[in-house]
């Protein structure tokens, strides 16, 4: 299978612990977040992608603001730039252990994060990029840097 993600969430997916917006979006996430340390592949696609998929019945689509597509577009641009490879809609992707740690790399020293501006989860993944990224959810099979989680942890 493959786990479909829009551009931003490329950068998202790098600082997930386990917390989100509503229980059924952070539940979501973190079986989508399995996947990709299981070695799934990801699709680009324009728009909501599996991650939005809890939000998509709320009042506030907030997946379908003017913002949030603005942040795809950054985010696309960014990730095009560092890896010198097509990160938009229709792109394929393998999150494996090289690339998890060019894009952590990255995201650390703020050279990918201009999607990130404006983003209310913004200073948490701050702090967790500046931990080392400890506690991410998204770690290819058998890395093991202290990315555990615990119950705890989740929101």
């Amino acid at each position: 299978m493959t786990v479909h993600l829009r551009p931003h969430h490329l950068l998202c997916m790098l600082t997930f612990v386990g917390k989100g917006y509503t229980v059924a979006f952070t539940e979501n996430y973190i079986r989508i977040a399995t996947r990709l340390s299981e070695g799934e592949d990801i699709l680009v696609v324009e728009g909501p992608d599996d991650i939005c998929a809890p939000m998509l019945g709320e009042a506030d689509k907030h997946c379908l603001c003017d913002s949030v597509t603005d942040r795809d577009k950054k985010a696309t641009e960014a990730v095009e730039a560092l890896l010198g490879m097509t990160a938009g809609p229709g792109a394929q992707i393998v999150p494996d252990a090289d690339f998890l740690r060019r894009m952590r790399e990255a995201f650390g020293g703020g050279t990918i994060r201009d999607a990130c501006q404006r983003c209310e989860w913004s200073p948490l993944c701050t702090g967790i990029a500046a931990s080392g990224f400890d506690g991410v959810l998204v770690a290819p099979l058998g890395v093991s840097q202290g990315m555990a989680q615990t119950g705890s942890e989740r929101q």
